[in-house]
Order: structure tokens, then sequence, then C-alpha cells
């Protein structure tokens, strides 16, 4: 009884496995308690990918082209200036010889065009999007689903290899396609209003009236203050003008601010600039600018108004190149196949274990060791990571690399059947340790790209997989080593049998 207690005051005295231990708390309290989830079953707070929990994907194919050009009079904004002014298409420069047309042209209709305006000849061409304008379309429906207060979505951007957007996928889980479809097309109810006096508005003019908008950009250039401009139609302009004389804006701008709603919410609110008020005498002024701060605080609020300048309007039109839905009943049948495929590969990896080793001592601290693994990943998948079916996969094959790490670690330490000294325990524990960081190094190099290539339905098993090898190698296996010390080093040495040699 002594031994008993003595081992397990070297197990939960020790710091690592107390990181462990109150990981695995902290795991728990994320899944069921942050906030309360009991009444929505064993997934509790885990949000589930839509093969899981039922739901609807829309994938969408850009009405765009990304081409590439040689002038040797012409720069990427002037060409683009050159095709709105003689076609009326919008073009914006993605590098020094890129440019994106926004709207769907093929080859010829190019080649066609760049010959009309002389002095430009097309090198490349392909369908789909800049990079920058993908992250914008992502950024833009990532604010529609959230405003919807749909959380279990995924949106990705399915490219190239010459970093050319073709598609995007958008992933609602307990969505039907009616309403993912509806979610894809819908535009906002944009407004300006302006400040009469006190708290009181009166409208200026709707979102209609906001013929384009452009990037966040800094004014001037390199000074860091960032903002966003957009132009109004002759008649908002008008609007905008008649109203600011008629409230009294134009004398004294800085008691009349400008707010803009969206859907009824205010999204921005500044007041008139000198040099607007102004212009505003003497004529409209078809050109704005709101501008929204220094530095990266106003880069990202300069982001979120671009969104809401639009209304929810993406920069390119898209059309819808494929959907589908998993049923409700599908997905509650592949939640319980996960169920008994997790349970089974716990069952023999139990089984081999034993065999290896026909202790039970070893056997239990490496199955709830890897237990204790899956509960912090599932902790930590909670704020990072959707569970899909990739997404499991991933956590079963952690399983069973989790348990090969731990018998290394177990094969090293042992001496002759038992735990040997402290300094060759701790030396034979050093080269375990730095046998599986190597491991979970090559693991962590073949998972990224896999994260980085835009493969959405792979993306969560590299995810999965690369946070279960941070958390064995940082947290769970040295927690291991010190626990597997403390039950070995009371067993004689004819009760363990490893095929571990002494150096």
């Amino acid at each position: 009884m002594a031994d008993d207690e003595s081992t397990a005051k070297k197990i939960f005295t020790d710091v690592r496995v107390i990181v462990m231990l109150a990981l695995v708390i902290f795991s728990i309290l994320s899944i069921y308690v942050l906030p309360p989830a009991f009444d929505k079953g064993v997934e509790g707070n885990i949000q589930l990918g839509l093969d899981l929990q039922g739901g609807s994907w829309v994938q969408l194919s850009f009405q765009s082209e990304v081409v590439r050009f040689s002038s040797p009079t012409m720069s990427a904004d002037a060409l683009a200036q050159k095709i709105w002014d003689k076609a009326g298409i919008e073009a914006v420069a993605v590098s020094d010889d890129k440019i994106e047309i926004r709207k769907l042209l093929t080859q010829e209709e190019v080649e066609n065009l760049f010959n009309e305006i002389g002095d430009v000849k097309l090198v490349a061409y392909t369908q789909g999007v800049s990079k920058e304008t993908a992250d914008d379309v992502k950024r833009i429906l990532e604010d529609k689903v959230n405003n919807l207060g749909t959380q279990d979505a995924k949106i990705n951007t399915i490219s190239g290899s010459n970093n050319v957007a073709t598609y995007i996928r958008i992933e609602l889980a307990g969505t039907d396609i009616s309403t993912a479809q509806d979610l894809v097309s819908s535009q906002g109810k944009f407004e300006i209003r302006i400040v009469t006096e006190g708290n009181e508005t009166a409208h200026v003019l709707y979102g209609d009236s906001v013929t384009s908008v452009s990037r966040p950009s800094q004014s001037p250039p390199g000074s860091g203050s960032w903002g966003v401009a957009f132009t109004l139609s002759e008649d908002g302009a008008k609007a905008l003008r008649d109203a600011c004389i008629q409230y009294g804006a134009t004398k004294e701008p800085e008691k009349h601010y400008l707010n803009m709603y969206l859907d009824g919410e205010q999204v921005y609110d500044a007041p008139l600039s000198s040099d607007l008020a102004t212009k505003l005498l003497t004529g409209t002024v078809n050109d704005l600018r709101a501008s929204t701060g220094m530095g990266d605080d106003g880069l990202e609020k300069a982001q979120v108004l671009e969104i809401h300048l639009r209304a929810g309007a993406l920069p390119v039109d898209v059309t819808t190149a494929g959907l589908g839905s998993v049923s409700a009943q599908m997905g509650d049948y592949f939640k319980f196949v996960c169920i008994i495929a997790a349970l089974l590969a716990l069952g023999a990896v139990g089984v081999t274990v034993y065999l290896r080793y026909h202790e039970p001592s070893i056997v239990l601290p490496m199955l709830l060791t890897n237990i204790a693994e899956l509960i912090i990943l599932l902790g930590f998948s909670r704020y990072v990571q959707q569970l899909d079916l990739a997404s499991i996969a991933g956590l079963i094959a952690v399983i069973g690399t989790g348990i090969d790490q731990l018998i290394v670690v177990t094969d090293e330490v042992l001496h002759e059947g038992k735990v040997p000294s402290p300094n060759v325990y701790l030396k034979r524990f050093k080269r375990a340790l730095v046998i599986i960081t190597v491991a979970a190094a090559t693991v962590i190099f073949a998972m990224v790209p896999l994260i980085l290539m835009d493969l959405s339905t792979l993306k969560g098993f590299a995810i999965i997989t690369i946070l279960g090898v941070l958390v064995g190698v940082i947290v769970t296996r040295p927690a291991y080593g010190k626990i597997i010390m403390a039950i070995l080093s009371k067993k004689p040495a004819k009760e363990i049998s490893s095929d571990s040699k002494d150096e």
C-alpha cells in the first residue's frame, strides 16, 4: 500500500503530468461548459462539419480571368483604364504584367479587345481571379455567414499552381441547399444618413447609388492612413450635396457626421472633411473616401467597411459550378461509424501493446495517455477546426502514431526489464524524445502542403494531425515518461519483457 501511495505521489506531483491533466480538464470544460452545452449531446461545443451534421455545399466558379500581357508603353494600371474606357469592363492590376478582367471573356475576345486598344499583346490567359480578389470574396461570404449566425461554415478557395483562384467552395452544416444558395446570392440593404442635430439623422441615399468600391488603400501612399474609396452615381452625388447643404454640413462639417448602415445596423460614422465640404458648395462630388485610421487596426476596419459598402455584393460575378447536400440521417450514421472506428482502433492498439509486453501496468498508462491526447485534441479543435470525416481520420491516425511513439519511449527506458538508475534513465529518455521529435517534424513537414494547397477536403486531416503531433511531443510524451518510470521502477526484472538491450 505504501508503495502504491509513493508511486501515485511521484506521478501526480510531477509538473509534466499536472500540465497534461490540466489540459484534459480545460478541454472537457471547453467542450461542455464554456459555454454550457450539455444539451448538445456527446459533441458538446465541438463544431461538426456537414459530413457529420448534415448540410449543404455550394461550389462557385468565378466569371473573370487573369491575363498576362506585354506592352512597350503601357502599365497594368493604364491597360485596366483603357479596358474600362473601350469596353466598359472593370479591370484591376495584379502585377506589372498581369491584370484581372472582371467579366468572363474567351481568350479570343481578350485578344480582340487588346487589338482594338493597340500596342498590347496577350501572353497568357487563365480563367479565375487573383489571390487578393479571392480573399475579398472569401471575406465577404464569411461576413454574410457570421451576420446570419451560421457559425458551422467552411469557405475555401481552390487555386491552381499559378496562384489564380478558379473556384470557391462554401460548406454550411445544418443548412439546406435553398438557404445556402440564397446566402450566396443575397445582398444587404445599405444606407447613408446624415446627422441633422443632436442624435437625429436624415436619409441621404441607398446602396444602389454606390457604383464602385475600391480596395483598402493608404492616402497618401505610404502614410499608414487607411481608407476605402468609392464612387457615387450622379443621382447619389446630387442627393449627398443637397443633404449637406440643407442641414448645414457644408458650413460646419465637424458637427454633421455621415452614418452608414447595413441592414439597420450602424457600421461606420465620420464627419465630413473640410475639403469635401468646400467642394460640395460649388458642385457635386462623385468620388469619395472613407478614412478608417492608422496601422493594422485601420486596415482591418477598411477591409470590413469595403464589405459593407458593397452591401454583400461580390466584386466579380460567380456562377454555380456544383452543389450537394448530406442528410441529417446520413450525418448521424457517419458519426456512429466514426465512434466505432475510434473504439476499434483503441482496442486494437491495446491488444497489440499487451502482446508485446504482457504487462497491464504498461498497457493501461499507454491507453490512458492516448485517450488524454484525444481529449486535448478535441478541446483544441473546438476553437480551431470543424470535425468532418477527414478530421476524424486525422484523430484515428493520431491514435496509431501516438502509441508508436509511446512504445519508442518505453523500449528506450527499459533496462533488463526494469527502469535503470535515474542518470541512465534520463539519458535514455532524452534519446527517445529526440527520436520522436524528429519523427514528429517529418510528419509536420509532410502535412503543411495539404494546408497550403487549397485542398479543402484534406485540410482538416492535416490540421488535426499536426495538432496531435505537437500535443504529443510537448505534453503527453514527457508526461508518459514520468508515469512509466514511476510504475516500472518498483517492478522486478522478471515481470517485464522487452526487446531493448542495454548499451
